[in-house]
């Protein structure tokens, strides 16, 4: 296949015939459709991009989509992730997917502590197929090891990717510390915003909101050669004020205070099951962990999105909502002297209150 130019995509409707066909194959956990009938429509002369990024991309999302509506079980989530991860496998296997290294050389890999290794692995799967020399690092990739890896190879560029909004910061080392030994940054991503707007915020050199569009953007070329420092941590003035990390750093004890105060406030709890007690003690950590990110990025739509998200997925498993508010404003105490963190709360409850999809106390 030719590697100077992207191929031409399918019919629209024969495409979307075919991803209904493998999302009934994953989602009964069946490895071998799946992967049979990948194998078939790619002898059928399927291109392989298009197998990749319009049938198998297609239906992980859908997945996501499936698990966020409460009809599947993350258990399911898992086993269908696993199977799309095998119908890459499949992909990169066949015949019609080999191609020659004709161009330079790509580093992919996930930011540390992210375990979304599917979007990475797509990408890989697209540049290898475009003609690049990639080398894929796979999930949670520590930056140390990242830089060694640099070290070690005579790498054109590195794409880091994230989904996770809180591995953020992490993206921003991983991001400073790539640039400082001169290999330019592609990031890609839910984690990087609307539009890529963290990843601007953040320095990167370049984004792109798919596996499709990032190939794209490396078929004219890696990014130019980064200057030496041109993105320091100081090029975030706000985090001058400490709040972030002192937040950052008492993480869990703010989820220990607000846990043990929403007992009183909040009288259900008293009845929660230890269960209950777990899920909510996970909650109250994962919108610790999103105000400190939004601290870090001091963009309280940030947390305002996570909120009402948060909201949308308690609703659809039929848990009351009525106890967020009432935990951010605990939370808002404890950070009474912090006067950024103060804001995104406030923000983050008249969000939440407002929304008549996820009001609180709505159950249905």
């Amino acid at each position: 296949m030719s590697t100077s130019t992207p191929p031409r995509l399918p019919h629209a409707g024969h495409v979307k015939q075919l991803a209904e066909q493998l999302w009934n194959a994953v989602s009964s956990a069946d490895e071998y459709a799946a992967t049979e009938l990948v194998l078939r429509i790619l002898d059928e002369g399927l291109d392989p991009e298009s197998v990749l990024l319009d049938v198998i991309a297609v239906v992980q999302g859908r997945v996501g989509e499936e698990w966020a509506a409460n009809r599947i079980s993350v258990a399911q989530e898992h086993a269908a992730t696993a199977i799309n991860d095998r119908a890459v496998a499949a992909v990169s296997m066949h015949p019609t997917a080999r191609t020659t290294a004709t161009r330079g050389r790509v580093t992919v890999a996930c930011v540390d502590g992210e375990w979304h290794a599917l979007p990475a692995r797509l990408l890989s799967e697209v540049l290898k197929l475009r003609g690049w020399q990639v080398d894929y690092l796979g999930a949670q990739i520590p930056t140390p090891h990242l830089i060694a890896h640099l070290h070690n190879t005579r790498t054109d560029a590195v794409a880091l990717s994230s989904s996770i909004a809180t591995r953020l910061p992490t993206a921003h080392a991983a991001i400073t510390a790539c640039q400082a030994v001169g290999v330019p940054v592609i990031v890609g991503g839910a984690a990087f915003g609307p539009e890529g707007r963290y990843a601007t915020l953040l320095g990167a050199d370049a984004w792109a909101p798919d596996a499709r569009t990032a190939a794209d953007h490396l078929a004219k070329g890696p990014p130019p050669l980064p200057q030496f420092g041109h993105q320091q941590f100081d090029d975030l003035p706000h985090l001058g004020d400490q709040e972030y990390t002192m937040v950052a750093r008492n993480s869990a004890s703010l989820v220990r205070a607000v846990f043990t105060a929403l007992e009183d406030t909040f009288p259900a709890m008293r009845s929660y099951s230890d269960l209950q007690r777990e899920r909510t003690a996970e909650d109250l950590a994962h919108i610790v962990e999103f105000l400190s990110t939004a601290l870090y990025l001091d963009d309280e739509e940030l947390f305002s999105w996570f909120i009402t998200w948060t909201a949308q997925i308690l609703v659809a498993r039929g848990v009351p909502t009525h106890s967020l508010p009432p935990a951010l404003d605990l939370l808002a105490r404890d950070l009474k002297d912090f006067p950024r963190a103060t804001r995104i709360l406030e923000v983050g409850t008249h969000t939440l209150t407002s929304a008549p999809s996820t009001a609180a106390g709505n159950t249905a």
